[in-house]
């Protein structure tokens, strides 16, 4: 099925239809296998994407670093605590900043109440697509959900 992805956030599975979630998963098994037999494919190059992390995970970092390498894009690691975030900037003001200088947003939280604040509110600000990753929260690169 074709369907119109271009500049949606992923948030929560919950927002998507069926065939849009099922375009995703045939396109990056697409991309492993021609990625196994050795075909490039630089769909994000000269793009950015912030990775703005509220706690820290090794596999989320390394998948989304990884896969922006790939891709042909560059990965920004950006830890919460040294952001104007612990400082009384809010997700809206950090979301109008990152969408001034990237091109998508990756949120890494664990406590599903502050942390689905900021992956609500610094999205609509950024104007750019973002993605929620947490370990705890029922968000699409979470392993389960718990909330």
């Amino acid at each position: 099925m074709q369907t119109n992805l271009r500049g949606r956030d992923l948030i929560s599975l919950q927002e998507w239809t069926k065939e849009e979630i099922d375009t995703v998963l045939d396109v990056a098994l697409q991309l492993k296998r021609e990625r196994a037999l050795g075909i490039g494919h630089p769909l994000l190059r000269d793009r950015v994407l912030a990775m703005l992390f509220f706690f820290s995970s090794t596999r989320t970092r390394a998948s989304f670093e990884a896969g922006m390498a790939q891709l042909g894009g560059h990965a920004q690691f950006i830890e919460s605590r040294t952001t104007q975030l612990s400082h009384g900037d809010t997700a809206t003001e950090t979301g109008e900043i990152l969408g001034r200088h990237n091109d998508g947003i990756a949120i890494r939280n664990v406590d599903c109440g502050v942390g689905n604040q900021s992956s609500q509110h610094a999205p609509a600000a950024s104007g750019c697509p973002s993605s929620t990753c947490s370990a705890t929260c029922s968000t699409p690169t979470s392993r389960s959900p718990t909330c």
